[in-house]
């Protein structure tokens, strides 16, 4: 397994600007500053996005006879994740830092070793001003501890009440100094102490009606934390209205919502995001065997969108870290610039979700089996791929600088995004070689008609046919139409009724006939 360590944070950073640049991503409520962990899609990123999901559901439900599809509400009731226990447990352990006041993960700080020196107190002598509270700064191996007063004396300068006065001219109250190792009680961006882990409800809640009472239990419902929880609660009513026998799933694609405590990596962890789904129903025998059977399905859909399987990862959680309820999961990991992460998870889950929702609704859920005459609850194998880590894999994997001589012989780096063609957001850009041209511009606007029913294409007449090139590059059109004399016939007729597609990949041309160009294009792009 490659090391979680080699992380590329040079590469994360142009992918990002890029991002905003041409419009894939942006942060939500920028204009005000933003909301943290939340992102809005921009043109090209719906598109890509939107991408991914067609083909998700083309594969998983159009092209099997054992999947249906459905789209459950957002809006979840309180009994729902009471019986899932996620009202009951589903929390994260949270560290406040004493000196930022950011919020982290107590159980993703990293362990570290150093000086940890321990302060009482601090005093100002001039004004007679005290405050004694006990505060510590981690000091990394190899460098003197004394200076974590400069870290101390940030944290006592915010409890001053003369902000004017300077935090230098504090005096600290060492209380003693003790070597450390593998602590997580300090924050690695400053070495500041950490508060004492708390749990934190992960959950999004809201009251429905206009009078609702907060004793009324149907009063309260949840933005949903993960789309299962609606497959599992209207498993019955499927199987009863479709009439279909295990094994058989149930694909859903839509929003869920956590409230994490550090949203981080771009878009990769964020309170708001969305879910590819499926939950497999199966007979008891057949569980561990679906699960293998499911993650080779689910890698092979990897490489059909452009993320190569030398880049992808297969973590078999052993026993004691999986959940309680499940014998068998695989995570399936991509190597980000910010490291080895968790792209899906397939799970096998066992009856553990029917059986809680039958206990708790007190309705049979089982399952009758005409052939056999027997009545059981069924297990469950559960892919559930992340949409948004997907795209963000998409970006990162297909994101690439090289060297290349522009028009005038000048070297420049061309950054170029190499998505597969079925998931570029833009199929084609198409280009009049002059925009004063009527003839030019009049045959790209008819391809353009001709196209835009099938696929996505971009008109565009600013610059210079390279800097037109260039702007589809970096957006991962792979193909570019351009109308010129030559399909005008004006250079003889032997090109004449012609177009020049250029690849984006290879920037290599060819002429192709304009009438032969649906055809040539739904061939590579689907």
């Amino acid at each position: 397994m490659a090391n979680k360590d080699n992380t590329d944070p040079a590469r994360m950073e142009k992918i990002v600007s890029l991002c905003k640049r041409r419009g894939f991503i942006f942060q939500a409520g920028e204009l005000y500053g933003g909301l943290n962990g939340c992102w809005d899609y921009g043109p090209l990123g719906a598109e890509l996005k939107r991408n991914l999901k067609d083909y998700w559901w083309r594969k998983t439900v159009q092209e099997r006879d054992d999947v249906l599809g459905m789209d459950g509400a957002i809006l979840t009731m309180q009994q729902v994740l009471v019986a899932s226990g996620h009202v009951g447990g589903f929390s994260d352990p949270m560290s406040d830092c004493l000196l930022s006041k950011a919020r982290l993960r107590a159980d993703q700080v990293p362990a570290q070793d150093g000086t940890a020196v321990w302060f009482s107190g601090a005093k100002l002598p001039a004004s007679g001003w005290s405050v004694e509270r006990q505060f510590a700064v981690l000091v990394a191996p190899g460098k003197d501890p004394i200076e974590s007063h400069k870290t101390a004396r940030k944290f006592y300068g915010d409890l001053m009440p003369d902000k004017k006065v300077s935090p230098k001219e504090l005096e600290l109250v060492e209380e003693r100094r003790e070597e450390l190792t593998g602590t997580t009680s300090f924050n690695p961006e400053n070495g500041s102490l950490l508060t004492e882990p708390r749990q934190f409800n992960l959950m999004f809640q809201t009251k429905m009606g206009a009078s609702a009472d907060d004793n009324d239990p149907n009063a309260i419902a949840y933005l949903r934390p993960e789309t299962a929880q609606s497959i599992f609660v209207q498993y019955k009513n499927v199987l009863d209205s479709n009439r279909v026998k295990l094994p058989f799933g149930i694909a859903q694609i839509g929003k869920s919502f956590r409230n994490e405590i550090n949203p981080r990596n771009f878009t990769f962890r964020s309170r708001e995001f969305e879910q590819m789904e499926i939950e497999y129903f199966c007979r008891p025998d057949d569980g561990l065997r679906l699960t293998d059977e499911w993650l080779e399905a689910r890698l092979k859909f990897y490489g059909e969108i452009g993320i190569p399987r030398e880049k992808l990862h297969i973590l078999d959680i052993p026993d004691g870290e999986r959940a309680f309820y499940s014998q068998k999961t695989y995570d399936i990991e991509y190597e980000f610039p910010f490291g080895v992460q968790e792209l899906e998870g397939v799970a096998y889950r066992t009856d553990y979700d029917l059986g809680v929702h039958q206990q708790h609704s007190g309705k049979p859920l089982l399952y009758f089996d005409e052939e056999t005459k027997e009545k059981f609850l069924p297990h469950v194998v559960e892919p559930s791929a992340g949409c948004d880590r997907t795209v963000l894999a998409l970006i990162c994997e297909a994101f690439d600088e090289e060297e290349v001589t522009d028009e005038k012989g000048k070297a420049e780096i061309r950054s170029v995004l190499r998505f597969v063609p079925r998931m570029a957001p833009i199929k084609v850009g198409i280009f009049p070689l002059l925009k004063k041209n009527e003839e030019q511009v009049r045959i790209c606007r008819e391809i353009q008609a001709k196209l835009q029913p099938w696929m996505t294409v971009f008109y565009d007449d600013g610059g210079s046919v390279g800097k037109r090139y260039r702007r589809q590059d970096e957006s991962g059109t792979p193909f570019c139409i351009t109308v010129d004399f030559d399909t005008l016939g004006e250079n003889g007729d032997e090109l004449k009724g012609t177009v020049t597609v250029r690849h984006r990949d290879s920037m290599e041309q060819e002429r192709i006939a304009v009438d032969a160009l649906l055809p040539w294009l739904l061939e590579r792009v689907r």
